[in-house]
């Protein structure tokens, strides 16, 4: 599962532009030179992607999220308005999988079909519907912890910028890993619908 979300150095890069930003506001208080060390450090670590030729897909996920953080950041000038966007996002992901989960189409039927080679077949056998309802819950855990956690933060009173980094790092990829093991745990610990289905 690490694997599948950059390993350990995918991880690194989505968190060193947020730690470049944060750290260096925190030492200055300029939003400018924050966002212009997130960025750089962004740049620099898709460099060393490029030349090694390897990957760069997690660094440029890294690079378009500082990217606009910082033009939040900017625009008002304000270094805790650089965490909205992810917020925001967390948000609307957490919102469209419940909406998908209340529909009994759940989010996660889909990625099975994507795997199966047709889209909707997982719809027709009830006991697969209810176990991918089950797995998008899981799959929508940490959006919904990452909202409820960091959007009363951000609207605290006085600069929260130091807390708000803190917090996108520790939610971030460990919380998503832990969701993905959730997952896993879930289809491992007996028979599943679909090995029914096989068997039948």
């Amino acid at each position: 599962m690490s694997k599948a979300l950059g390993g350990v150095r995918g991880m690194i890069e989505a968190a060193v532009p947020v730690i470049g930003f944060t750290g260096t506001f925190v030492v200055t208080e300029d939003v400018q030179l924050a966002v212009t060390v997130g960025i750089g450090a962004a740049v620099m670590l898709l460099g060393v992607r490029l030349m090694q030729r390897s990957s760069p897909q997690f660094v440029l996920n890294s690079l378009v999220g500082i990217t606009v953080a910082a033009i939040f950041a900017l625009r008002s000038g304000d270094a805790e308005d650089a965490f909205l966007p992810g917020i925001m996002l967390n948000a609307g992901y957490a919102a469209a999988m419940i909406f998908s989960i209340a529909v009994r189409w759940p989010i996660v039927g889909f990625i099975i079909g994507s795997v199966t080679g047709d889209p909707t077949a997982w719809r027709r056998d009830p006991g697969i519907v209810k176990l991918c309802s089950r797995l998008t819950w899981l799959l929508v855990t940490p959006c919904i912890a990452r909202v409820v956690v960091q959007y009363p933060i951000y609207i605290a009173d006085g600069d929260q910028s130091a807390l708000l980094g803190a917090a996108k790092i520790a939610m971030g990829w460990p919380l998503q890993v832990a969701a993905l093991a959730a997952m896993v745990w879930l289809l491992a610990r007996g028979r599943t619908p679909l090995e029914r289905g096989k068997a039948a």
